[in-house]
């Protein structure tokens, strides 16, 4: 299990990602910043309040672009493709070529 949390503030809704990869499942949870821990990003974010998540299957057709577009619903397309290349170094997306 791979597990990493970005702590974007302003430049995200909710200000926090957190992406957790599951044997072939990519988990991308974005949360909420919880100020009564702090308003750094040193601060422990780990209880943060969760807003939504988005669960893909690493086999599923479009699994990396259904990430993506959910990615770039949270976030600036940079911090969304800094996300996205995290995630491909650790999984390989199974999809298959329709044309």
């Amino acid at each position: 299990m791979a597990k990493k949390t970005w702590k974007l503030g302003e430049v995200c809704q909710g200000g926090i990602i957190t992406v957790e990869i599951i044997g072939k499942s990519v988990v991308v949870i974005n949360k909420e910043w919880d100020y009564a821990q702090g308003s750094r990003r040193s601060s422990n974010q780990t209880n943060a309040e969760e807003l939504s998540r988005h669960t893909v299957k690493t086999t599923n057709n479009n699994a990396e672009r259904s990430i993506d577009n959910y990615l770039n619903d949270l976030t600036t397309s940079y911090y969304s493709g800094q996300i996205l290349d995290w995630i491909k170094s650790k999984v390989k997306f199974e999809s298959m070529m329709w044309w």
